[in-house]
């Protein structure tokens, strides 16, 4: 008896946590979030803080940022 009631307090709690996080997950697909969008440009010209010196090396990388996969060129 008391792993039925454990189960539905459970239930219970799993259910009250997905109806009070409802809104933030459709917001987080459905570009809610403020800096869902904001990607810059590749390379030094769009950097804020331009380095010193620039590479074919750091250009591939820089391209290739958000990837899992290193760039070809290496």
């Amino acid at each position: 008896m008391g792993l039925i009631k454990m189960a539905a307090a459970g239930a219970a709690g799993y259910a009250l946590y997905k109806y009070a996080t409802r809104d933030k997950e459709d917001m987080a697909y459905a570009g809610g979030d403020e800096n869902f969008s904001q990607v810059r440009e590749a390379g030094p010209s769009s950097m804020k803080n331009r380095p010193t010196s620039w590479n074919k090396v750091d250009e591939a990388s820089d391209e290739s940022f958000p990837a899992s996969d290193p760039p070809a060129t290496y």
